[in-house]
């Protein structure tokens, strides 16, 4: 299989763990070790304590998959597979989709969510945010990308990287059209629990389609990416059993500890979501009040979901050249939207973690300096 590089992790391998200032995280505040053993229950505690570090279920813990069902309203364990969140991007392309089939996928978006179906030989559509709308998706444009062909439609919400949350009326028109041309609907829902307000979260698609299969883990709303834990979820008990047969070729099976630490932060769920929102929510008024002092420079639409925004520069530079000014002059580092194919105007903004205020306090600096 011949793939194009990851452009946005490529990006990052250099920078992320040296440069002083983050500014462009998806993810939230991590949490300790210590602190996730302190938040979890007394059989959690005693697996971890009498823990084997051999070999795993291929499928996942049981008792993992058993808590992990419990997002759910029509998803059992057995409907579940546990795997590294990209992995299962991999897995999902490489199993649904055949060279010749035509998938639609939203744009701008994650690199994998489409790239690895180009390596397979499918053909591509994209279905485009319109910034002018507050980055919103045509409904009715959607229904225009589809072809006889078309197999498989991957979705993102919230969306990455302009932060766009849908709502209960249009996923559903979502779900309709996916049911209407008996497309596999693939969602990701990697940002899911990370609504700033609770009555915007919405259902999981594989609750409401039969031919939907979903995305989640622990990396984002939970602050745990280190886990490396994610799962697929759907509703299709051979697409997980299709996964499994592949997975025998990456992986093969889980981190035992990983397993146990994950199923610590599942069982601890109100508490580290209580959290992590509370740092977004105290981050995003610092946030609103830095574009509201540089609006001669940024345009912004304010996120009702995840830890980030997709910001437009407002001045004549490419967001690449300003991005390597920042990261070479102020040690900041700033995710350029050539990073998702998606020209030289933006970048990604992260509001997830608590150092944030030092952060933004030596943007503040760079761009007195420079653009004042």
């Amino acid at each position: 299989m011949k793939i194009q590089p990851f452009k946005i992790e490529r990006y990052y391998a250099p920078y992320e763990f040296t440069a002083e200032h983050h500014l462009s995280p998806s993810d939230c505040e991590s949490l300790s070790k210590q602190e996730l053993l302190e938040l979890a229950d007394v059989e959690s505690i005693k697996l971890w304590d009498n823990l084997s570090l051999g070999y795993t279920e291929t499928q996942g813990h049981p008792e993992l998959r058993s808590q992990i069902a419990e997002l759910y309203d029509q998803i059992q364990a057995q409907n579940i597979m546990v795997a590294a969140p990209e992995e299962c991007i991999f897995l999902t392309m490489q199993t649904l989709l055949n060279a010749g089939d035509h998938m639609i996928a939203v744009f701008p978006s994650y690199q994998s969510s489409y790239e690895i179906a180009r390596s397979i030989g499918c053909d591509l559509s994209f279905w485009e945010a319109d910034e002018a709308s507050g980055w919103a998706f045509d409904i009715n444009k959607l229904e225009d990308l589809i072809k006889p062909e078309t197999k498989l439609l991957y979705i993102n919400f919230p969306h990455n990287p302009t932060a766009k949350h849908i709502n209960r009326q249009e996923l559903e028109a979502i779900v309709a059209i996916a049911k209407k041309h008996d497309l596999i609907l693939f969602s990701d829902e990697m940002y899911r629990l990370s609504e700033h307000d609770p009555t915007n979260r919405l259902p999981s698609v594989c609750d409401l389609y039969e031919k939907g299969i979903v995305l989640f883990g622990m990396s984002k709303s939970f602050g745990l990416p280190g886990l490396r834990v994610g799962w697929l979820a759907t509703q299709q008990t051979q697409w997980i059993e299709q996964c499994l047969t592949m997975k025998d070729y990456t992986t093969i099976c889980n981190s035992a500890p990983s397993e146990i630490l994950a199923l610590m932060g599942l069982r601890a769920k109100d508490q580290i979501l209580k959290r992590n929102l509370d740092i977004i929510r105290a981050n995003l008024q610092v946030v609103d009040g830095f574009f509201e002092q540089y609006q001669d420079l940024f345009s912004w639409h304010k996120p009702i979901a995840g830890t980030f925004g997709f910001t437009k520069l407002l001045f004549e530079q490419s967001s690449s050249d300003f991005c390597r000014d920042l990261i070479e002059n102020a040690g900041i580092l700033f995710v350029p939207s050539s990073m998702f194919n998606y020209g030289e105007q933006h970048i990604r903004l992260g509001f997830g973690r608590r150092n944030l205020k030092d952060g933004l306090e030596a943007f503040t600096d760079y761009l007195d300096k420079h653009y004042r």
